[in-house]
């Protein structure tokens, strides 16, 4: 099974990343889902989305969980029954998971797509890239300022988040590959480390 990569932040927390390669059929195997999950998967149109949604079980039992371990609050954020933090990602051929035992975590994987400079304006004051000349690098950098919005958006958890107003992700070097940002909302500040990594035309973010 293929653990695409394997990253250790610190004793207490980890990100896995999956490469989703296998069949429906192949991942569907020894995974045994909740009833409330099965009719979940089964309702699901898309195969890219049921494998997705299989491939992140199996990161689950790659970390001693099962798919009854994990449960999702009123604004369908997840959490681990035994009360460590995790985040969940899928997106096309890769999803990931970061599991923390005491640190609020949050992880975003994005394919690296022109279509992110439709969008832009939505989520970033754009004035700021339009030192970047050239096209690639202008399409990685949204990509990530995107995904670490995204991470410190699944991390506060709840639906009344802007990304344009209350996220905010400090500038940063590509070289650097890492970063640091705030939420601010209802008159309070809160700081998050954030790191990024990037494969296969794909941007992993992930913050706490």
């Amino acid at each position: 099974m293929p653990i695409y990569k394997s990253l250790s932040i610190d004793k207490n927390t980890k990100v896995l990343i999956w490469k989703i390669e296998e069949s429906f059929n192949e991942l569907n195997k020894n995974i045994l889902l909740t009833d409330k999950n099965q009719i979940r998967l089964n309702g699901m149109r898309s195969e890219l989305h049921q494998r997705g949604f299989l491939s992140v079980r199996h990161l689950l039992k790659e970390v001693g969980y099962t798919d009854a371990d994990l449960i999702y609050d009123e604004f369908g954020k997840p959490h681990l029954k035994d009360g460590k933090h995790i985040s969940i990602t899928h997106s096309f051929t890769f999803s990931g998971i970061i599991i923390s035992d005491n640190l609020p975590v949050g992880i975003d994987i994005e394919k690296q797509r022109d279509k992110i400079l439709k969008i832009a304006h939505k989520f970033t004051p754009v004035e700021e890239y339009k030192t970047i000349a050239n096209h690639d690098a202008l399409v990685s950098k949204l990509t990530i300022v995107w995904g670490a919005k995204e991470s410190l958006y699944k991390i506060y958890g709840k639906k009344k988040l802007l990304f344009l107003h209350h996220i905010y992700v400090d500038d940063f070097r590509f070289d650097d590959k890492k970063t640091t940002g705030e939420i601010r909302y209802e008159g309070k500040t809160t700081s998050y480390k954030i790191h990024f990594l990037e494969f296969d035309g794909f941007t992993c973010t992930y913050a706490y």
